[in-house]
C-alpha cells in the first residue's frame, strides 16, 4: 500500500505542453477529452507584468468531493490512495463532474472516438480513412491505440460516463511512471509515494515551498507545486 502523489516543478517546466500529448496517446483520449491539461495566467500592468503556466490535472485528493458526491461509488479510492473510476458502476449523473473544483471530469456525450473512425478518405486516392488505417493495425478499435490502456480500464470509453486522469495506474502496478512523468523533456515532473518520507516527493514538499490548488477547498490534494519563478 502507498500514497501516491506528485510533485510539479515550475521552474523546470518550460510549457511545452508534452505531458498533455502523452496522456492522450498513451489513455486512447478524444480531441475534446483532457485529462493533462494546463492554464496560463497573466497579471499586472507592463512593465510590471506576471505569467503563470500552471500544469493541470486530476489531484488525487485524499478528501476527494468526487467520492462523496458519487451516489453509487463510482468514484472510490483505491489502495494505493489513487482516485479512481469503476465505469459498471457509473450512472452518468455527472455528480462527481459537479463536484470537482478542479474541473478535471470528462463526461462522454458519445463513445471516444467515434467521429475519428471516417469510412471515406478525405481526398481520393491520396488520403487513408479512418477504417483502412485501423485494418492495417490488426482492426484496433481507432487508428492511434494504446491496448495497455484496457488492462484496468475500458480502452476506449463507453457512452454516457465519465472519465479522468488515473495517474497511468495500468503502469503503476507494472512499477511504471505514470506516462506524462516519462515523457516530460525536463524533469519537471515527479511522481511517488508521499508516505514514504524517504521518496523524493515526500523529501521535495519537505525542502521546498510548495503549494497545492485551492488548498482552502479542504480537499488535500496530492499534486503539489514547487519552485515557481
Amino acid at each position: 500500500m502507498a500514497n501516491y502523489g506528485m510533485v510539479i516543478n515550475l521552474n523546470n517546466c518550460v510549457g511545452c505542453a508534452g505531458c498533455d500529448i502523452a496522456c492522450k496517446t498513451e489513455n486512447n483520449l478524444d480531441h475534446d477529452v483532457h485529462w493533462s491539461f494546463h492554464v496560463t495566467e497573466t497579471t499586472g500592468v507592463f512593465p510590471n507584468v506576471g505569467y503563470r503556466y500552471i500544469p493541470k490535472m486530476c489531484n488525487h485528493c485524499e478528501n476527494a468531493a468526487c467520492i462523496k458526491a458519487c451516489p453509487t461509488k463510482a468514484m472510490h479510492k483505491d489502495k494505493n490512495g489513487l482516485t479512481l473510476h469503476d465505469a459498471d458502476k457509473c450512472i452518468g449523473c455527472r455528480s462527481c463532474q459537479l463536484a470537482c473544483p478542479y474541473g478535471c471530469i470528462s463526461f462522454n456525450e458519445e463513445v471516444q472516438h467515434q467521429l475519428r473512425m471516417d469510412t471515406e478518405p478525405l481526398l481520393a486516392g491520396m488520403t487513408s480513412c479512418g477504417k483502412d488505417i485501423s485494418k492495417k493495425f490488426d482492426n484496433v478499435p481507432i487508428p492511434n491505440y494504446n491496448p495497455d490502456r484496457a488492462k484496468t480500464y475500458d480502452g476506449v470509453r463507453r457512452k454516457g460516463i465519465v472519465e479522468k486522469c488515473t495517474l497511468c495506474d495500468h503502469r503503476i502496478v507494472d512499477g511504471k511512471n505514470p506516462w506524462c512523468v516519462e515523457s516530460c523533456p525536463a524533469d519537471a515532473r515527479i511522481f511517488g509515494d508521499f508516505d514514504d518520507p524517504n521518496s523524493e516527493v515526500s523529501k521535495l514538499v519537505a525542502e521546498n515551498s510548495s503549494f497545492q490548488l485551492l488548498k482552502s477547498k479542504g480537499t488535500k490534494p496530492k499534486v503539489y507545486y514547487i519552485d515557481e519563478f
